[in-house]
């Protein structure tokens, strides 16, 4: 079963009708916009078989179409019965949604095989012949438009083969109520600060890449955690720092020039969400007791 998609119905029903009207579609957005979870959810209310495929730089064409098994053809020959499908073989004859995800770090060569499917759909495979797209198949990609290492630029031979629908960061209830579904417990008004203190990290100044709702999710997972193993408060501060550090140091990306550690950025970052480190006769320097509290 596919999890519901929070703050996605526009773009729910724009891939639905892109899919319905005979489309190829590319979602582009940064990471942990819910582009994979949407197309879930739209694969599984259509009953539609879902073949996944991670691009990366290993995939070459024979990887994603299929190929002969060695042993089988020393004792068989080329044999229709003896070829081994590859994820677009398998999509082509079952109808499906064929997800291809990282497009951008997909090498040329096998872009071309996907070029030529999705202008003819149907694929010629040496040795085996003709495959035609059974009725349903169509091709979604996803691709993160931030991320420049190990990508390259997609051509615009693919782009007039596909519709294009950007996906950006949810608002800020949205992503409240995935952290409030997906980590349930904490308390309503901590959690809305961490979620404003992850979204935070999107405008900073010496940031250039923020971090996506996935950083709010295990920001407050390991502060509740940090804080049962201390035996203090939820909410208690030193937890939250800590955990904020190790949840986001990792997720954001500095921008270029600046000389400051992210950890400083991200310590910045939740004094302004949950104030300064408190104080006063009952404060624990080991972050116990009720020094937590705001």
């Amino acid at each position: 079963m596919a999890r519901p998609v929070v703050g996605r119905d526009r773009e729910g029903q724009i891939l639905e009708a892109a899919l319905r009207s005979g489309a190829h579609v590319v979602l582009e957005g940064p990471p942990g916009t819910g582009k994979s979870t949407l197309l879930r959810d739209v694969a599984a209310r259509r009953a539609s078989p879902f073949v996944l495929v991670e691009g990366n730089a290993e995939l070459t064409p024979a990887r994603l179409v299929g190929h002969f098994d060695p042993a089988l053809v020393l004792a068989r020959g080329y044999t229709p019965d003896v070829f081994v499908d590859g994820p677009l073989l398998e999509a082509l004859r079952a109808g499906g949604l064929l997800y291809v995800e990282e497009l951008n770090r997909v090498p040329e060569e096998t872009l071309n095989v996907l070029l030529t499917v999705m202008s003819e759909g149907e694929i010629a495979v040496p040795r085996l012949g003709h495959v035609k797209a059974s009725d349903g198949f169509r091709l979604v990609a996803a691709m993160n438009p931030y991320d420049a290492v190990g990508t390259a630029r997609i051509s615009g031979a693919l782009y007039d083969r596909t519709c294009r629908i950007t996906m950006g960061y949810q608002d800020l209830e949205s992503e409240c109520e995935i952290v409030a579904q997906q980590r349930p417990g904490t308390p309503d008004a901590w959690r809305r600060a961490a979620v404003g203190m992850v979204r935070a990290t999107r405008e900073h100044r010496d940031l250039r890449m923020g971090s996506s709702v996935r950083g709010a999710l295990d920001f407050v997972g390991l502060t509740r955690e940090l804080a049962a193993l201390r035996g203090v408060p939820d909410d208690d501060w030193q937890s939250g720092l800590d955990a904020a550090l190790v949840a986001l140091s990792g997720r954001v990306r500095l921008d270029e020039g600046c000389n400051r550690a992210v950890e400083d950025v991200v310590t910045e970052l939740y004094v302004a969400a949950f104030g300064p480190r408190p104080t006063g006769p009952d404060d624990d320097p080991s972050g116990g007791g009720d020094a937590g509290k705001r």
